[in-house]
């Protein structure tokens, strides 16, 4: 297939996505809207903010960006299911991993939503920030964001005048962190995503009613904990376990995975316990750096009998993918490059941005072999909500192609400078309707 047949079928699987989510919008010049969000924040432009999104889309002025994030009535969270269930069409694996985690997105002033001086792992210390909760998703087939949380600190959830600037719902309360990610975990489960496992940093996986919920699941877990963390079967720590029960015999050395300097190799020792839950088994697995041996890190482990522990080794290392997802998220997406400070201009321009690095990784799987960038076709996107009834299935594509605008890969050319770009933009806006 030449280069621009590929490029065709690329643009292609792109309007069978945006197609596949057209009902989330009531109106016509939303889902054209939709379109054209997703084609800039896929697009080599220096910034996917509202400016440099407006003059992608060919408009005089950002107003009809603003608007979309802000203004015209389509659910965000509908959009997340139907993201739920693109990545399980494309991506699914019955042996996939769910991973929990949180990034930071550095923000100055105090009037976005949630922003506040917390700690930020973007920036390895507190900063003035918002601090949101991701599920990712980690397949044989790619790598993807599916789900996103805003983290709402308690000063936030009781002023207000803050929730009322900010457009946050009524019905939204105070959540920790781990809660939000159950949530998350909750409904992943219920769109029928396949997967095997759950693993988590210590945040999460000290969450004692997050991990005996996960046990009443057909999913296994390997979570990072503290420690000071309760050991299984017992009331002593993990880090007394480790030094009462672990022997020399027992530590073996294993790769967690590939890194950027190769195997990530570490010592490993694992002792599995009973659970209530036939065939299924407790564990404490602990890490051992090979230069720093008093350097231990702790995961607590559910998991079937006879689980072999290379196995729950990959498990914890597979935690570390949503790192990358954060990184592809932020810099080939725009994920961090909102320029909004509401609850629902936010989850908007968020979940459209999971959706953009989504379709990526699917594209890619496709580009070296993997499943097809063009399964979507006939796809039944998720249902608005619980009761609702299912929409109508659409057709599957004829074996007549249907007349319609090409995207082609071509070489951009060098992008002026931010400074050029808004002064551009402000020339051209005293042209434009003041009202806009």
């Amino acid at each position: 297939m030449t280069t621009i047949a590929v490029a065709q079928s690329w643009g292609d699987a792109l309007d069978a996505l945006v197609e596949g989510i057209a009902q989330r919008f009531r109106r016509v010049e939303a889902r054209r809207r939709a379109g054209s969000y997703l084609r800039g924040l896929l697009a080599p432009l220096e910034r996917k903010n509202g400016w440099h999104l407006a003059e992608a889309a060919g408009d005089r002025s950002p107003a009809a960006v603003h608007d979309f994030l802000t203004r015209m009535r389509w659910d965000a969270d509908a959009v997340r299911d139907d993201l739920l269930a693109y990545v399980g069409d494309h991506l699914g694996d019955q042996g996939a991993v769910l991973v929990l985690d949180e990034t930071g997105f550095l923000k100055k002033g105090c009037r976005s939503v949630g922003v506040k001086r917390q700690y930020s792992g973007t920036a390895g210390r507190i900063e003035n920030c918002q601090v949101a909760v991701f599920l990712g998703y980690a397949s044989r087939h790619g790598r993807v964001l599916v789900d996103r949380a805003l983290y709402l600190p308690e000063d936030w959830t009781a002023d207000e005048a803050r929730r009322r600037a900010a457009g946050i719902p009524e019905d939204i309360t105070f959540a920790t962190k781990p809660k939000l990610g159950r949530a998350m975990l909750e409904r992943a489960v219920a769109a029928g995503l396949p997967c095997a496992w759950v693993t988590a940093d210590s945040v999460y996986g000290g969450d004692y009613l997050l991990r005996l919920w996960l046990e009443r699941l057909p999913l296994g877990y390997v979570v990072a904990v503290t420690s000071k963390q309760r050991a299984p079967m017992g009331f002593d720590t993990v880090k007394d376990r480790t030094a009462a029960r672990i022997q020399a015999t027992d530590w073996m050395r294993l790769s967690a995975g590939d890194g950027a300097k190769g195997p990530r190799l570490y010592d490993w020792a694992h002792k599995a316990y009973p659970s209530m839950r036939e065939g299924w088994s407790r564990g404490l697995l602990v890490r051992r750096s090979i230069s720093q041996p008093d350097k231990l890190t702790y995961y607590l482990t559910f998991a079937p009998d006879g689980t072999p522990v290379a196995e729950l080794v990959r498990i914890a290392g597979t935690r570390w993918t949503i790192e990358s997802c954060f990184e592809a998220a932020k810099g080939e997406v725009g994920l961090d490059q909102y320029e909004v400070r509401t609850w629902t201009a936010w989850h908007r321009h968020v979940t459209l941005a999971l959706f953009a690095l989504a379709f990526l990784t699917v594209v890619r799987a496709a580009a070296i072999g993997g499943r097809g960038a063009d399964r979507s076709a006939g796809r039944i996107p998720a249902a608005h909500r619980a009761g609702d009834p299912p929409p109508a299935r659409r057709p599957r594509r004829s074996g007549t192609p249907r007349a319609r605008r090409r995207y082609h890969v071509v070489v951009v050319a060098k992008t002026p400078s931010e400074r050029a770009r808004r002064s551009h933009w402000k020339r051209r806006a005293q042209t434009c309707d003041p009202q806009l």
